[in-house]
Formats: structure tokens, C-alpha cells, sequence
């Protein structure tokens, strides 16, 4: 195909306000994925749409096999809490209450 690009499971995006840090998640628009490296705000940064990351997520939930996983924004962290957050994929493995990660499946976007 002449109009193919690339697979798309990794892009390159401008970091968000404050920079970001390799492994944090990035919200640009409706992207979610995690960031390959450090980049300061503005600098282009990579990120990882597709794949199954540990993230830290709210401790005090217990997460089960392909439960629903939220982004909270305001905390930078994965919740199965969906009210006011965004869909980023399912859990992968069960996570305990209380503990401080969880295996995410991402969906690369919300």
C-alpha cells in the first residue's frame, strides 16, 4: 500500500504541561499511552499506544481479570473507578486491595 505509514502502536507526541517521565502515562486529546522516555514539556516524546504495562493505580481497589481500567487524570494513576475518568483497557491480572500497580492491557485511546 503506498499510503501506509507505520503500525501505529507507538507515535510521537508533545509532552504534556510539566514534562513526563519514562513509563508515566500521557493524555494527548483522546491518546492515552506511555511514554518511552523523560521529555520536557513541548519536546516530542513517544509513546506506547498498544501493549501491557504495570501502572500504579488507586491501592485501595481490587482489581479482577479483564476488569474495565480508568485513567484519573488528577492523580496519574489507573482506577476502575469510572466516573470522571477514561477508559485505557483491562486488567490483565488481578491486583490486590491494598497495593500500589496493576497489569493494564492499553486500548490506546479513550
Amino acid at each position: 500500500m503506498k499510503n501506509f505509514r507505520h503500525h501505529g502502536n507507538n507515535i510521537p507526541v508533545p509532552a504534556p504541561a510539566g514534562g513526563v517521565l519514562s513509563g508515566e502515562g500521557v493524555v494527548v486529546g483522546s491518546l492515552f499511552g506511555i511514554a518511552s522516555g523523560d521529555a520536557a514539556e513541548g519536546a516530542t516524546v513517544n509513546i506506547a499506544l498498544i501493549g501491557t504495562f504495570e501502572l500504579k493505580k488507586t491501592s485501595a481497589q481490587a482489581w479482577t481479570i479483564g476488569a474495565k481500567v480508568y485513567w484519573d487524570a488528577a492523580n496519574k494513576v489507573a482506577t476502575t473507578t469510572a466516573s470522571g475518568n477514561s477508559l485505557i483497557g483491562v486488567a490483565v491480572e488481578q491486583a490486590a486491595n491494598p497495593s500500589a500497580t496493576g497489569l493494564v492491557r492499553l486500548n490506546g485511546s479513550f
